[in-house]
């Protein structure tokens, strides 16, 4: 009996292995889907773009926190000497900086797409960035999906369209904004895959340090150039940029680029298309926005498609060698 029960033991630790990232990332996609959430209490408040602002500015220095704790806590723990770092080579100084850069030229641009075209038509074009991240991963990165995974892409982008439908119907169509619009979804793709190839050289830490502290420095003269307001005047104003700081960057995207450890940025995009539908539930309950048929079928299809995605275990894979890692990886 003893031996029976030892051996079902590694089978379940087994099974929460398996499951444990699925639940990482499912945390994150209800992090980041209180983003729109945040965004329409703080834009009551000051625009988007110093929203923004504040947002990165207010993240760096919780990672800059984050990032000293972690090293304190190894200079203490650690018995051995700890080794100087050395310092990084000029191709991930530059990945880095790519990644800030389309960070923020993917947030820009689909902020600005907003004034020039209907809110339909920029989430639903924005919503195109798995079709992206997937094509991008093939091109540049010999990346292989299976059939039932472009399959499930497709229904799961169909079905993120179908969630705004009817606005889509009713909105005027303005090309200059639509097609800022499907450019903004061309930088989120190349933000996931441009962090998936330098994710087991960085921590998660360290990743986003360098993201939000380059594009902090690359918003400053935005936000002073052409907005009269640059903080938040209120005290709900600063607790909402906060918690879009703390919950949604820090939070959401840090779990998202952790979970570029185990599953390929081609998945990680194509399950976050359930975003703009738990933001039309969160509509729904918060703000008393009616949820139409067409959110219930686009919710159909978008679990249809990742549900054949995930049976396609290659494609859903991370497509990055594990086998190097820093030591600040190991401890993350």
């Amino acid at each position: 009996m003893a031996e029976n029960q030892l051996s079902l033991i590694p089978e379940k630790s087994e099974k929460t292995l398996n499951i444990l990232p699925i639940i990482i990332v499912i945390i994150a996609l209800f992090a980041l889907s209180s983003t729109a959430i945040f965004i329409k209490i703080a834009i009551r408040e000051m625009s988007a773009v110093t929203t923004f602002f504040n947002r990165l500015w207010i993240a760096t220095i919780i990672f800059g926190l984050w990032s000293g704790i972690n090293q304190a806590r190894t200079e203490i723990t650690d018995d051995e000497a700890v080794l100087p770092q050395q310092p990084y080579a000029i191709k991930e100084i530059a990945f880095l900086i790519a990644v800030a850069l389309v960070h923020v030229l993917g947030r820009l641009s689909w902020t600005w797409s907003l004034t020039q075209t209907g809110a339909a038509n920029a989430n639903a074009l924005g919503s195109l960035n798995p079709l992206f991240t997937t094509l991008g991963g093939w091109l540049f990165f010999n990346q292989i999906f299976g059939r039932k995974f472009i399959i499930g892409l497709i229904l799961a982008i169909i079905g993120a369209i179908a969630v705004g439908f009817e606005d889509l119907l009713h909105s005027n169509n303005n090309i200059t904004g639509d097609a800022v619009a499907l450019i903004s979804s061309i930088f989120y793709a190349a933000n996931f895959l441009l962090i998936e190839q330098i994710r087991n050289k960085f921590s998660v830490i360290t990743i986003l340090l360098w993201r939000c502290v380059i594009a902090t420095s690359l918003m400053i003269p935005v936000v002073l150039i052409f907005e009269k307001q640059v903080f938040p005047v209120t005290l709900s104003g600063w607790l909402v940029v906060f918690a879009l700081a703390a919950i949604c960057e820090a939070l959401g995207h840090g779990l998202i680029i952790y979970s570029l450890k185990n599953f390929s940025s081609g998945f990680i995009s194509l399950f976050l298309l359930l975003n703009p539908l738990i933001v039309a539930i969160l509509a729904w309950i918060l703000f008393s926005e009616k949820l139409s048929i067409f959110n219930l079928l686009g919710l159909a299809l978008i679990l249809a498609g990742i549900y054949l995605a995930i049976s396609n275990k290659e494609s859903v894979q991370s497509k990055v060698n594990t086998h190097i890692q820093s030591p600040a990886e190991s401890e993350s």
